[in-house]
């Protein structure tokens, strides 16, 4: 049973009447019978909300991060008696459901639509919470109230915001595969075509054969090699939940969001490039066990944003011993595995570095790093002893980063250490720059 303002609203003009004109308990008695007659006239009246079948006219619904989409209920009343009043689609407050209900008019009979807009603000799978119906009587005194799940699903998928570094890194690719006339020598390059010799071409790119049957010298041109693999992996344990100021690189707007989301975002973007490049991509997403994989996906891109919308980061340290395994075991042949993971001292210390030998001996590594933000903006702090020891204090955190980075460089690891928003073009740029030089 639910009642209505005005209930309340009769209820304090009885109140008057009685007090003004008749002011005795018979005048109240009076009143409050009135209303209590009214009150059962409505609910005698009402339609009942448990006789009308609810149903989504979409299972489960997909959106991007930062964008809408509208979820639509249908109300069917198969009884014999109107249904007038209110419906609540309730959903988790990170969807950003709205309006928050619906005014319903059913007739007997009959079925009406009812749409919510959803405006997510975290990724994943989100389930409808319940659906309310109050059903009011003729008077608009009081109703009945009913509530029950209907099942329904969002699945809120990566914004994917560094997809506008694509097009000049695609460009950048075209380059690279000959459309203009790059040259590149080395092994790891495959042979592309013949042409004429021009100053300041590399003597060593001459073919002496091909030259021989002609009038003129010739070279060869070399472009980068195609059907390479690329495996992603993503670090998706403790040093990923580190909260850095988001951005736009992050798909968060404004405020925190965990590192992850930012190496999230570099890895769609790398994926998109390199399934360009003619490349293969697989991905890897770990901690103490495999969240999330793809592997020989002939169009990796939306399976790697499906198959990401549901990590998030795990309060653990990351096995690094089952990470290694993992990866020797999916990439059996040579290909450049790129791990996005944390750059702490002791994470890698303890962890990344006892395991980097068999993978180096085998796979071309790439370990890219989310930078934090405040850790540059306090090491620019003066004007007072507080903002001079936050200064020192990132000063010596940026230093020992610094160490980390070279120590892995001197292995023959290649790293990109980058600010939320600089890190995905960073990694697009170090694979192009790989391609370019016959690294994959």
């Amino acid at each position: 049973m639910a009642i209505s303002g005005r209930l309340a609203l009769a209820a304090v003009v009885g109140a008057l009447v009685v007090g003004l004109a008749v002011p005795s308990p018979a005048g109240v008695l009076g009143i409050l019978a009135a209303l209590l007659v009214a009150v059962v006239i409505d609910l005698a009246r009402a339609g009942s909300p448990a006789a009308l079948r609810l149903e989504r006219a979409e299972e489960t619904v997909q959106v991007r991060l930062g964008e809408e989409v509208a979820t639509t209920l249908v109300v069917v009343n198969p009884s014999r008696r109107r249904v007038v009043g209110l419906v609540r689609d309730a959903w988790p407050p990170s969807c950003g459901a709205r309006p928050d209900s619906h005014r319903l008019d059913v007739p007997a009979g009959e079925r009406r639509r009812v749409t919510t807009t959803l405006v997510p603000a975290r990724r994943g799978e989100l389930a409808a919470a319940a659906v309310t119906v109050r059903a009011w009587g003729p008077l608009g005194l009081a109703g009945r109230q009913g509530t029950r799940r209907v099942g329904g699903r969002v699945r809120v998928l990566p914004e994917f915001a560094s997809r506008r570094h694509l097009p000049a890194r695609l460009a950048r690719l075209r380059e690279l595969d000959g459309l203009r006339a790059v040259q590149v020598r080395g092994a790891g390059t495959e042979f592309d075509s013949l042409r004429e010799y021009v100053g300041g071409d590399d003597v060593r790119s001459i073919d002496w054969r091909a030259s021989a049957r002609s009038s003129d010298l010739v070279v060869r041109t070399w472009r980068p090699e195609r059907d390479r693999h690329v495996l992603v992996v993503l670090d998706t344990g403790r040093t990923s939940a580190g909260l850095v100021e988001a951005s736009a690189a992050t798909g968060r707007g404004s405020g925190e969001a965990p590192r992850l989301d930012a190496a999230l975002d570099a890895a769609l973007l790398l994926a998109a490039l390199a399934a360009r490049g003619g490349d293969r991509v697989d991905l890897l997403a770990l901690d103490r066990a495999v969240r999330a994989s793809v592997i020989g996906a002939r169009d990796p891109l939306p399976a790697m944003t499906t198959a990401l919308s549901g990590v998030e980061p795990a309060l653990v340290e990351t096995d690094m011993r089952l990470l290694a395994a993992t990866v020797l075991t999916r990439a059996s042949r040579r290909s450049l595995v790129v791990l996005f993971t944390g750059l702490d001292d002791a994470a890698v210390a303890e962890g990344l570095e006892s395991v980097l030998g068999p993978l180096l001996h085998r796979h071309t590594m790439l370990v890219a790093g989310v930078a934090d933000p405040a850790v540059a903006s306090l090491a620019t702090g003066r004007g007072s002893g507080e903002a001079v020891y936050g200064a020192a204090a990132a000063t010596v955190a940026r230093e020992e980063r610094r160490a980390v980075v070279g120590r892995l460089q001197r292995r023959g690891v290649e790293v990109v250490d980058a600010l939320p928003d600089d890190l995905a073009p960073a990694v697009a740029d170090r694979y192009l720059a790989l391609k370019a030089r016959g690294r994959l």
